[in-house]
């Protein structure tokens, strides 16, 4: 059986393939190819509906090679920056509890 961590690479890995290649190279998101992950996958970070020059900033950060699309290991950078993002906001929700008590 896998473990919780292995489980979460799987869909982090099947999340991007979900949507990669609905036009284009298969092995890349375009920009609205994004733009449906992030309204489906991440709701809570986006709401109902992605600013356009918000999505458009996001993918010319994220777009190293300059493509124009988002391949898996500019997908694994946007990961691992809204997981240190989580993290940061969790640790100050704790730390503003602490100082509460």
């Amino acid at each position: 059986m896998a473990s919780p961590l292995e489980q979460a690479l799987g869909v982090l890995v099947g999340t991007f393939h979900k949507y990669s290649g609905k036009e284009g190279d298969r092995y890349k998101l375009s920009k609205a190819e994004m733009k449906q992950l992030l309204l489906a996958e991440l709701p809570s970070f986006v709401g109902d509906q992605v600013d356009e020059s918000g999505l458009k900033t996001l993918m010319g950060n994220l777009d190293a090679d300059g493509d124009g699309e988002v391949d898996f290991q500019e997908y694994a950078v946007f990961l691992a920056l809204t997981a240190e993002l989580c993290d940061e906001f969790f640790r100050e929700c704790a730390d503003e509890r602490n100082r509460k008590i």
